[in-house]
């Protein structure tokens, strides 16, 4: 298994895709801009789309997705693109983009019989198993300031890869991830230390409370940040360093691919 890093910064900017991974060919983890830059066949061979939340940055691929597919899968009887999440984040995409007026209800395009897409819900904890290669993967908790979850690949021998998605501190993720083989681990560090209180009041993490986190676990893990501020990037990964941590840690860019065993 691979997993293909199509996206990982925490906004836009040239050079800059929202967050974004390719399991395999066929499933997608979040949603975010780096998905433009697949080729049309390459789209079409997705069949399941895993949200970690809401927001704008982690779904906004998902109408374009179905729009750019469409002709193609129906006129190759392709079944549905199933788009996994939690039943909150679901109720936001049906009442906020697929509504008709943001964007057509691909749920019901081209029929309510045979639609385009189909919203299957999940809940913390479940373990998806997905495709003909039936890869595990572990829903897992995240804190932020709408309902999100992050999402742990099971790579057999290679140990779990995990995307952590957007979250502040959040001591049910370390909880889970003491008990797992963790092989890598992909997490977010959105601010620097000057912005921590920004970083406390939307949930997300800045270079000193990723430390606090990252000492939970125990080991050495291969690290990777994502979903930093488009120009902070020198800044961020230096206040990282400063912080001695006994993981190996990288900066994730768009282009990486991660092998899972």
């Amino acid at each position: 298994m691979t997993v293909r890093v199509l996206g990982c910064s925490g906004s836009i900017a040239q050079g800059c895709k929202t967050s974004s991974f390719l399991l395999d060919d066929d499933v997608l983890i979040d949603a975010g801009t780096g998905v433009n830059d697949l080729s049309l066949d390459a789209l079409m061979s997705i069949d399941h789309v895993l949200i970690s939340h809401s927001h704008l940055d982690h779904v906004l691929s998902v109408p374009l997705l179905a729009d750019s597919v469409l002709r193609r899968r129906v006129a190759q009887r392709r079944g549905p693109i199933q788009v996994h999440a939690l039943p909150e984040t679901l109720t936001a995409l049906r009442e906020h983009i697929f509504n008709d007026v943001i964007w057509p209800d691909f749920t019901r395009l081209p029929s309510a019989e045979q639609p385009l897409l189909r919203f299957v819900p999940f809940a913390i904890g479940e373990v998806l198993v997905l495709g003909s290669r039936q890869r595990r993967i572990e829903v897992l908790s995240a804190a932020h300031t709408v309902a999100a979850v992050g999402f742990a690949v099971d790579g057999g021998a290679a140990g779990w890869w995990v995307y952590t998605a957007d979250t502040g501190p959040n001591p049910l993720l370390w909880q889970r991830l003491r008990h797992m083989q963790v092989g890598q681990l992909v997490i977010e560090t959105t601010f620097g230390d000057v912005e921590a209180e920004l970083a406390r009041i939307s949930r997300h993490l800045c270079p000193e409370s990723l430390g606090h986190e990252l000492r939970q676990l125990t080991g050495q893990i291969d690290v990777r940040i994502t979903h930093i501020k488009p120009g902070e990037m020198t800044s961020v990964m230096a206040e990282i360093a400063r912080l001695d941590l006994p993981h190996p840690v990288r900066a994730l860019a768009a282009g990486d691919v991660m092998r899972l065993g």
